[in-house]
């Protein structure tokens, strides 16, 4: 495991040479050197790999068992001179029985040997002829693994009972294990497993792919793991079945990588997965270890690969919020309106209130928040007249925002109204001797300010409520203003950041006629602004937030990496300069220099400190994500917490 946590994982499936296990062992030696050489600290073979899984009743004969047990020494000579630890699947007599096996070995010794726990003996299945589970192995003493003996050594042998390459452990379970109610990697990851490896042969039927690929993110997040899964592939019997070949990586619900199916060349899947995010998660969740679990542990405590520089072998998303999958985002999408409106309706109901006061900028916040309010309102049967959108047109008003603000709430349907703050703000600076050519924190507060008692007045003369627009993003930063935009009586955007605000306004666009769509587009495409200052001589945005606090793109993703997944900020550096280098995709995202990276990450935690008193009063509003900063939910942090450890760790990149 390097520093930042990752350690580099294969699964494997060479061609099988059914019934050679000295060919097998050749093949799979050469595999683990090529792996090594590429990092691969821990590398997962198929289940029965050293013999073929379709091997029948060959497993009767003696010569097989013993060519198998005898090439363990090949594979072990194959580990000895590299970091990799190897798992590879070989039937293994016990008192008299046959086991399908698991033989873990690591810097030229075997480790331990782990039987097969429960044997499919249905449909195409018939493992029980020739296996016997090792549910069913008797241990003395009170222990909880035997010994076997093997090349004049006594090896562990057993189902409870883990691994180690350096800081990080495993377990294992072979196939069937995986697919039970009560797979053995509930109990190995609770007693500490930060992977689990799975040897298998899973023969190709209509939908088990999918389905093995929804276990697969089932186990690793329920385990909260990484899963290496490595399936038979060439050379098994096709007399009655076809294995096409599997080896895939899971990490805590999301598949890291995969091989394409179907191949007949050897194959293999390889990734860096991320223990350090596994076991933060292990640890927010804190039901995770209620069910502590000691098992016995082997292997060398000594770290075994070291990364090799490069790439990290997994891909970084630079909008962790933003589903990648483009059949998985219309749905995300629509899941996210759907919560946020039906929060909305439920205050509505519980309120007996018909009637809504939204503050309507042109910008993309208020518009989604106009947008679910418009729903809501359509669910409930409540006239869209109740809600009553305002503008407040002051000193930076643009007439794009303006203009597609007013155009925006005529079509649809809404009750709308215009009140001009700046000969109130003009008399406030009087009142208060403030110059108004000093366009600081107090000339840009005192306009929100102003805007927000307008909401809270009109809101009480129509009986209603004020719908607050302010988003994750500018809560992270505290970019709103105290007793201003920070306060409303319900913030339907508050746990969604800033980037995928953009695409929901998008998405949601494609719903609606040409008119409200070109509209809905032209904000999305509008700069983001407070427009608190002036405009420029031609009416056009002149104050530009990402100038200001720094591009929204990097604030969401320090926000998911140092806030969600508890990274610091030298690892969220690391894979920020990765997710926004120039490469292949630049062109669907920004790029930025580590000098850009680590300036605004700087600001990032500077400010996300100094405003947590604003998030402390924060008003309600639905948790939408993985990331809230509801003083009653998610985040409980003193407003007067240190810095110091995150800045100077940061400034000194």
């Amino acid at each position: 495991m390097n520093k930042y946590g990752y350690i580099r994982v294969a699964a494997a499936y060479p061609e099988v040479a059914l019934a050679n296990p000295k060919l097998n062992a050749e093949r799979i030696a050469d595999m683990i050197g090529s792996l090594s050489g590429n990092g691969a600290e821990l590398i997962v073979f198929p289940e029965l790999s050293l013999t073929g899984y379709t091997c029948g009743d060959l497993f009767n004969q003696h010569i097989l068992l013993d060519a198998a047990l005898d090439q363990l020494s090949t594979l072990c000579a194959a580990t000895s001179t590299t970091g990799s630890t190897a798992i590879v699947g070989l039937p293994v007599r016990y008192r008299g029985r046959l086991y399908n096996c698991a033989a873990v070995i690591q810097r030229g010794e075997i480790l331990g040997i782990v039987p097969k726990c429960y044997l499919p003996n249905y449909n195409e299945f018939y493992e029980k002829r020739w296996f016997s589970s090792g549910l069913q192995l008797y241990v003395p003493d009170g222990k909880q693994y035997n010994t076997i003996e093997i090349g004049g050594h006594e090896i562990p042998f057993g189902i409870n009972i883990l691994f180690r390459s350096g800081n990080v452990k495993f377990g294992v379970e072979i196939c069937e294990d995986m697919w039970v109610p009560n797979p053995p990697s509930t109990t190995l990851s609770v007693a500490g497993a930060d992977i689990i490896a799975n040897l298998s042969a899973t023969d190709e039927i209509i939908g088990k792919h999918s389905f093995l690929l929804s276990l697969l993110r089932e186990r690793s997040s329920r385990c909260k793991c990484g899963y290496v899964y490595a399936s038979s592939g060439p050379g098994e019997s096709s007399t009655d079945l076809v294995f096409s070949g599997n080896a895939i990586i899971a990490e805590d619900g999301e598949i890291l990588c995969q091989t394409e199916r179907f191949r007949r060349m050897p194959s293999y899947a390889i990734a860096d997965i991320d223990v350090e995010k596994i076991r933060n998660a292990r640890q927010r969740q804190s039901s995770f270890g209620q069910n502590d679990i000691v098992l016995p542990t082997f292997g060398s405590k000594e770290s075994g690969q070291s990364l090799p520089d490069g790439p990290l072998m997994r891909n970084i998303l630079p909008y962790p919020f933003i589903v990648s999958d483009p059949n998985l985002f219309k749905e995300q999408c629509d899941e996210i309106i759907a919560i946020q409106s039906w929060g909305l309706e439920q205050r509505l109901v519980a309120t007996n209130c018909k009637s809504l006061v939204i503050g309507i900028s042109g910008g993309l916040d208020s518009t989604l928040a106009l947008l679910v309010a418009v729903r809501a309102f359509d669910n409930l049967g409540l006239d869209r007249k109740g809600i009553l959108g305002v503008t407040m047109p002051g000193f930076g008003t643009s007439d794009r925002t303006h203009n597609n603000a007013t155009e925006l709430m005529n079509l649809m349907g809404i009750s709308h109204q215009e009140i001009s703050i700046a000969k109130a703000v003009t008399q406030h600076f009087a009142d208060i001797g403030h110059d108004m050519e000093k366009h600081d924190a107090t000339y840009e507060n005192s306009q929100a300010r102003e805007r927000t008692q307008i909401l809270m007045d009109l809101a009480n003369q129509t009986g209603g409520m004020v719908l607050g627009t302010g988003d994750l993003s500018e809560l992270a930063l505290g970019w709103c203003t105290y007793n201003g935009d920070h306060m409303s009586m319900y913030g339907v955007n508050a746990s969604v950041p800033k980037t995928l605000i953009r695409h929901l306004v998008g998405h949601m666009a494609l719903g609606f006629a040409p008119d409200i769509r070109s509209i809905l587009e032209d904000i999305v495409n509008t700069p983001i602004s407070p427009e608190l200052t002036p405009a420029d001589k031609d009416g056009k945005i002149a104050q530009k937030t990402e100038d200001l606090v720094g591009p929204y793109d990097l604030h969401d993703f320090f926000i998911y990496n140092i806030i969600k997944e508890g990274f610091s900020p030298s690892k969220t550096y690391m894979l920020a300069c990765k997710a926004f280098a120039e490469g292949p995709y630049s062109d669907d995202r920004p790029v930025f220099s580590p000098e850009t990276i680590k300036k605004w990450l700087v600001t990032f935690i500077r400010r996300f400190f100094s405003q947590q008193f604003k998030r402390s009063c924060m008003p309600d509003g639905p948790k939408v994500g993985p990331v809230s900063f509801s003083p009653r939910g998610d985040l409980r942090m003193p407003s007067d917490a240190s810095a110091s450890l995150w800045m100077s760790e940061a400034e000194a990149l």
